[in-house]
């Protein structure tokens, strides 16, 4: 992202959870929220605002995504496709969550969560390392919170002709985004949290506290 100069000094009350999907951000960064009296920033609640936000030039994936249907979207493209297409993958509307940071008051903290926080975007603005952290969901935990989540007629994937096959597709995708994630976050060395299904939520929390040093 261009023009970050300045930016991790006006940042600094902010700290950053990223991470594949099921890890445990939203739970995490909730739970650190109302322990400190900070304030959250969810990623995933701001979408469909940042979708409106954008136009076909600054956001291209993001708006031929909107333009597909539900098969086009999760069945009909291999998880391949799918990874390498999807706009917040892409780091498409990433300046609009700076932008709503930099709107917000200094005080209190700011815990901002969220898979779209990619790691290369995040390092620029970051006045220190210890301020952000990826969790890194292992294939059966993240199986496992998918379970957890998973209600038989409920949620987009049954809005499309074949539901069992959209799953599969996205858990695959899922898995090579996080894949992904470890690789850029050693690149840049970045800390991560590896998450399996004998951790709790109060090791996470504790594990994240720790990393944020606090």
């Amino acid at each position: 992202m261009a023009g970050t100069e300045g930016l991790p000094a006006r940042l600094r009350h902010v700290f950053w959870i990223g991470g594949g999907s099921g890890a445990g951000k939203s739970t995490t960064a909730r739970r650190l929220a109302d322990h400190y009296g900070w304030r959250l920033y969810a990623t995933d609640d701001v979408m469909r605002d940042h979708a409106g936000r954008t136009t076909p030039e600054e956001a291209p994936f993001l708006h031929k995504f909107i333009a597909m249907d539900m098969d086009e979207r999760w069945v009909r493209r291999s998880p391949e496709v799918m990874l390498e297409t999807f706009h917040w993958f892409r780091g498409e509307g990433f300046g609009l969550i700076v932008e709503d940071l930099l709107r917000m008051p200094p005080e209190p903290c700011v815990i901002v969560e969220g898979f779209r926080l990619l790691p290369h975007l995040v390092k620029p603005l970051l006045a220190a390392p210890e301020h952000a952290v990826w969790l890194l969901p292992t294939p059966a935990f993240r199986q496992a919170a998918i379970r957890g989540r998973s209600v038989e007629g409920e949620g987009f994937v049954w809005r499309t002709s074949d539901p069992s096959k959209a799953s599969r597709n996205i858990a695959e995708r899922d898995g090579m985004f996080t894949r992904r994630l470890k690789e850029e976050t050693e690149r840049l060395r970045l800390h991560t949290i590896e998450v399996d299904t004998t951790m709790t939520e109060d090791d996470l929390a504790e594990q994240v506290t720790t990393a944020f040093r606090l």
